[in-house]
């Protein structure tokens, strides 16, 4: 950990981010903030297009993902594997969906299914993969698994055992995790609209392209406020889900208590004709608003099966673009602009966790007692939150200008939202009876702070940090897009002229510094508990 500390302190150097640097583009900002008003929105029919498309290609991509992650899962946890060579398949597959950048899914389906909807939602979908597959794989391994160890030794199928035991408890982690992720995938909507698919983030790239700010940061306005509303509507739905099922959902199968089986009365007389409680309003209801909502997504996008089966008929052809993997005679600038994405990355977690630790902190219920700063923190943590990676880069490229800087102050910025948050919610899952017991001694409230709420939550300090590094590498990369340093630049001038084969070579490596900081998370992890 001293060594990533020092590495970040020195990427800060390397990277030339200091107050000179900042004070040099106070110009540009007032320019550029002179030519961002007044702020010019689309007319509100396009407006409301915009922002009903968007939804629909990130509902269909999220909806996408839990129907891949479900089987995957099922596949990859120790529980209901199948046996270790599909369990080792699943397990990779979950792997690899997470470290192939969806920017790259998104380049190669929009060589097979063309410009739109069709290559956003399949890319955002499979890659979600890697985050949904691996949460619910490890919900799976959590359970109790007494209830389907019943229906095996009963004689019960292993599609009796899963369809049984397992929903008891899995249903609310599999919505909330879907919602959670659904707030990702829109933000990344955002950033795949610069390479051709639709919704808001097309109409953002189309006008930047053309330097019209005002129409530009318009949409970005836009963007921010529905990530805001996404977020507060999905956290709350999340909470209900959480609190309705305590954990567990108890009383039958899944299906006995959708159509609420073997309900008894007063009597204890079997009842044929279930009552409507309001659980089962609650139930119908939701799988109904489901159901409208794909088919409501589905009209509003037009993807075609035609077009579906034509990509997949062209997949051998797709694939030979990009194999096999060619430096384009440019391996040199692609090992530079590698190890610059991955200073920019270091360099962010650094800023990031500098800023985020202490807001964190001032943002968690068990260390601050005035609930009016507790608030305040709060809610700046939800709006930065809310602004996509991709608008600060925008910004700071304007402000900054081309290179590293510009990516790497957006990302710290982005990583003083996620971070704060897992810190903040790290110390208050902490054990209240040892600060209790430190109170009870005679220890002010500062030694309760470091000699039992810290030291409780440093184990997942490291691990959120570890995991704000992976992610910035990631990001870095995607961030170059738009001109923001890194080897993404170099990904996406490949791809518009069409040398998939250097796109290839571009991923081989971003999954293997991927992987080795995969490696390097766990063993801290492991080393620290």
């Amino acid at each position: 950990m001293l060594a990533l500390v020092v590495a970040g302190a020195w990427s800060v150097d390397s990277l030339g981010i200091n107050l000179a640097t900042i004070a040099k583009s106070l110009d540009n900002a007032v320019a550029f903030i002179q030519r961002m008003f007044p702020l010019d929105f689309p007319p509100m029919v396009e407006t409301v297009g915009l922002v009903f498309e968007t939804l629909a290609i990130v509902f269909l991509a999220t909806f996408l993902s839990v129907v891949l992650s479900v089987p995957v899962a099922l596949a990859a946890a120790n529980s209901t594997a199948r046996g270790s060579l599909s369990q080792g398949a699943a397990r990779t597959l979950i792997v690899l969906a997470r470290a192939v950048p969806d920017l790259v899914l998104a380049i190669v389906f929009l060589r097979m299914f063309g410009l739109g909807a069709t290559a956003g939602i399949l890319a955002m979908g499979i890659h979600s993969v890697g985050m949904v597959g691996k949460l619910y794989a490890d919900a799976i391994e959590e359970l109790d698994d007494g209830p389907r160890e019943s229906i095996e030794s009963a004689g019960g199928s292993r599609g009796q055992q899963i369809f049984s035991a397992i929903p008891q408890v899995l249903l609310p982690q599999i919505a909330a995790t879907a919602l959670h992720r659904f707030d990702i995938n829109l933000r990344t909507s955002v950033l795949l609209g610069y390479v051709g698919v639709g919704g808001i983030g097309l109409a953002i790239a189309d006008a930047l392209r053309t330097l019209d700010y005002r129409r530009g940061m318009a949409l970005a306005l836009l963007v921010l406020i529905l990530c805001i509303a996404v977020e507060l509507l999905s956290g709350a739905i999340r909470a209900a889900i959480m609190r309705r099922s305590g954990g567990a959902v108890v009383g039958g199968t899944w299906s006995d208590r959708l159509f609420n089986r073997g309900a008894t009365g007063l009597s204890g007389d079997l009842r044929l004709t279930p009552p409507w409680t309001a659980a089962r309003v609650r139930r119908f209801v939701s799988g109904g608003v489901i159901l409208v909502l794909l088919v409501a997504s589905l009209w509003r996008v037009d993807v075609s099966s035609g077009s579906l089966w034509d990509g997949v008929l062209a997949l051998p052809d797709t694939l030979g673009l990009f194999l096999p993997p060619s430096t384009g005679g440019a391996l040199g600038s692609l090992v530079e602009q590698l190890l610059v994405t991955i200073q920019i990355a270091l360099a962010a977690t650094f800023i990031g966790a500098v800023l985020a630790i202490p807001i964190g902190i001032l943002a968690a219920n068990n260390v601050v007692a005035n609930r009016a700063v507790r608030s305040f923190f709060r809610m700046l943590i939800v709006v930065v939150r809310g602004i996509p990676e991709l608008i600060l880069a925008i910004i700071f490229v304007v402000v900054s200008g081309l290179g590293a800087v510009a990516g790497t102050l957006a990302l710290a910025v982005g990583a003083v939202g996620l971070l704060s948050k897992l810190v903040a919610d790290s110390l208050e899952e902490t054990d209240t009876d040892v600060q209790d017991a430190l109170r009870t001694a005679g220890a002010s409230e500062i030694q309760v702070f470091f000699g039992a709420t810290l030291r409780q939550s440093a184990p997942a300090f490291i691990a959120h940090t570890m995991y704000l590094l992976d992610s910035n590498i990631r990001s870095a990369t995607l961030l170059g897009v738009v001109g923001a340093g890194g080897i993404g630049f170099l990904l996406l001038n490949a791809s518009r002229v069409n040398q998939f084969d250097v796109v290839t070579t571009v991923l081989i490596l971003m999954v293997a510094v991927v992987l080795a900081v995969e490696a390097l998370s766990m063993w801290l992890r492991t080393v620290v508990r």
